[in-house]
């Protein structure tokens, strides 16, 4: 038979599991999302991703503004799921609604918990230097990320991968996790295991303040950041007063100096804390992103001049 869900979830990362739950033959009873946010120079509503979804498989979509005055757990009573499935909502449940479903209430969590609890476990794996990643299905808990995990799997994290790519190949991770987890939820089956609050690590939301780069740190630290900052917010240099977005890097050897300074006639390399970085794509204000080394030509005479 298959499960009664109702379905809880947000951006693009949501949408596979969704789409899993679809065609695995679930009844998906209904879908929760944040509000339309304003986006843009028009400051339009735009839906969320998983709203979307929800509309083109003909899914009703409800979009509370608080889930603790009752409303929502009165909706989840009358669509009574067997289970809920959530997958980055950005809202904490509250006890009565843990409890509500036969099942519980099950989340996908894009690492390897206990590690990188919080709202982004992708970008801080990055920014870490962290050569291993995954997806974690668990029962949720009240506070944030601490359930009983249910399955894990696990993917290497490249050199040159950035969040935006860790960010796709997780999400289709999750989905094809998810899926397994509710097969094994129904037959009765699905192991329960409680995480380790020793080894805890906490992913707090990025904030834009953090992209700003700095050319103290070591090259590896530096390079992890602008990847684990790719696509979104990105990382940010300053030169000459003037703001110049890094979307990839790499550590060079062979070269020091002063940190910040450009160490090269032709090619965008620059010195950090103990060693140097090449600045291969950068997007000046206002402008595509183009080639380091282009950007750094179109200064002419600058060997020696240094970011901020």
């Amino acid at each position: 038979m298959p499960l009664k869900i109702v379905f809880m979830g947000t951006p693009d990362f949501a949408v596979p599991c969704l789409e899993r739950i679809i065609d695995d033959g679930h009844a998906v009873l209904g879908v929760f999302c944040q509000p339309d946010r304003p986006k843009g120079r028009g400051m339009a509503l735009l839906p969320p991703p998983i709203k979307k979804m929800a509309i083109l498989k003909g899914i009703s979509v409800f979009q509370p503004l608080s889930l603790k005055d009752g409303k929502v757990l009165t909706i989840l009573r009358e669509l009574s799921p067997d289970v809920i499935v959530v997958v980055a909502y950005g809202r904490i449940l509250p006890r009565e609604i843990l409890d509500m479903p036969s099942l519980g209430c099950i989340n996908v969590h894009a690492s390897i918990l206990p590690r990188w609890r919080g709202a982004a476990p992708i970008q801080w794996s990055i920014i870490k230097g962290d050569e291993i990643t995954g997806v974690t299905t668990m029962h949720i808990a009240e506070t944030l990320d601490t359930g009983d995990i249910i399955l894990t799997r696990q993917t290497k994290i490249g050199p040159d991968d950035t969040s935006g790519e860790l960010f796709e190949r997780l999400s289709k991770m999750g989905a094809e996790l998810l899926g397994e987890t509710l097969l094994r939820l129904e037959a009765g089956t699905a192991p329960r295991t409680h995480q380790n609050d020793a080894l805890a690590t906490l992913a707090p939301p990025i904030q834009k303040s953090m992209g700003h780069l700095d050319f103290s740190a070591p090259p590896k630290d530096f390079c992890n950041l602008v990847r684990g900052l790719n696509p979104s917010p990105g990382a940010v240099a300053i030169f000459a007063e003037a703001p110049l977005k890094v979307h990839k890097a790499a550590s060079v050897p062979g070269f020091n100096g002063v940190p910040g300074e450009i160490l090269h006639p032709k090619r965008l390399i620059v010195a950090c804390g103990d060693g140097a970085v090449e600045l291969l794509t950068v997007q000046p204000q206002g402008k595509k992103p183009m080639d380091g080394a282009a950007w750094r030509n179109g200064l002419r005479n600058a060997e020696g001049e240094k970011f901020s």
